[in-house]
């Protein structure tokens, strides 16, 4: 008896409805993640085989017995048609390059933003226009007077030739101007009382409250200097200068053995070359995303 007026005195459970339409955006997400993963995936199971093994099989779908060997080689021996660079010092110069690209445009956005918006002269919002109107022009329309610039200028297989001619953002500039027009009034009423001048507001006020916008920027700019092969390759000649991306290159197409490239190596060091930005990306992304978002203020 007690047992039957225990279980009337309970209220019914309820079952979860299940709501489809997350199900649906979840299923969505976890197919893109996949499709979007499968090509890094593959790349990495290839790169654990021997050359003879991917030229007669082509893309391999489990793991070799060669993964040590190939990155070894590919981190630490010397490769190449002159033999006289290896994973290492590319990794070194895609590191440059890519801190290059990232630190120069930040500054150099950050100074034009900053003029744009504080300093009243006439025509600012042009001017804007006119810098923001380059992003119509990417890097392969002016590649030839740019080359021909720094051809000129005897800057060919250095580091300044790699870096100086692409430092100019438009977007770095778009997004620092949006971040700037964000900051209070007060803020600046309030440098001015304190007797704050140009530069001290500048570097004492606006670049601490724009770290977060910074991190952003460093991130795409990064990756973006990383994963650049059309103007190394026009502007390094020297296999000292070759960075990572333009490395896996040059390794295709240098044969081995029985006409057979070293396609294991040239997986390895895709694999590596994918590792940095990939590890920045991950490492950073609550900045970037708080970043990118307090811009919109």
């Amino acid at each position: 008896m007690t047992d039957i007026t225990t279980a009337i005195a309970q209220p019914p459970v309820r079952r979860r409805k299940i709501r489809w339409n997350r199900v649906f955006d979840h299923v969505i997400l976890i197919l893109g993640s996949m499709f979007m993963l499968l090509p890094v995936v593959l790349t990495l199971l290839t790169s654990t085989w021997d050359n003879v093994t991917i030229h007669t099989g082509g893309i391999q779908y489990s793991i070799g017995e060669d993964a040590f060997r190939n990155y070894q080689k590919a981190l630490f021996e010397k490769s190449g048609f002159s033999q006289v660079v290896d994973g290492m010092k590319m990794m070194t110069n895609s590191l440059i390059l890519g801190l290059g690209f990232a630190i120069g445009k930040i500054v150099i956005s950050m100074m034009a933003a900053y003029a744009i918006v504080y300093f009243r002269f006439r025509f600012a919002t042009f001017a804007f226009w006119i810098v923001f109107t380059t992003l119509l022009l990417p890097l392969e329309v002016r590649i030839l007077p740019s080359y021909e610039v720094v051809q000129s200028l005897g800057l060919l297989n250095t580091y300044t030739g790699l870096i100086v001619p692409l430092i100019a953002s438009a977007t770095g500039t778009f997004y620092f101007r949006q971040f700037f027009k964000s900051v209070p009034e007060e803020t600046l009423e309030a440098a001015r009382i304190d007797g704050a001048g140009p530069i001290h507001f500048f570097f004492d006020i606006l670049v601490p409250v724009s770290q977060t916008m910074i991190a952003a920027i460093f991130i795409i700019m990064f990756v973006y200097g990383w994963n650049q092969y059309l103007w190394p390759t026009l502007m390094t000649t020297d296999e000292n200068m070759f960075t990572l991306v333009r490395g896996i290159k040059q390794i295709m197409q240098v044969w081995i053995g029985a006409n057979i490239p070293d396609y294991g190596v040239a997986m390895a060091l895709a694999i590596i070359a994918m590792t940095p930005p990939v590890l920045i990306v991950i490492l950073f992304q609550n900045w970037f995303v708080k970043g990118l978002v307090e811009s919109e203020k």
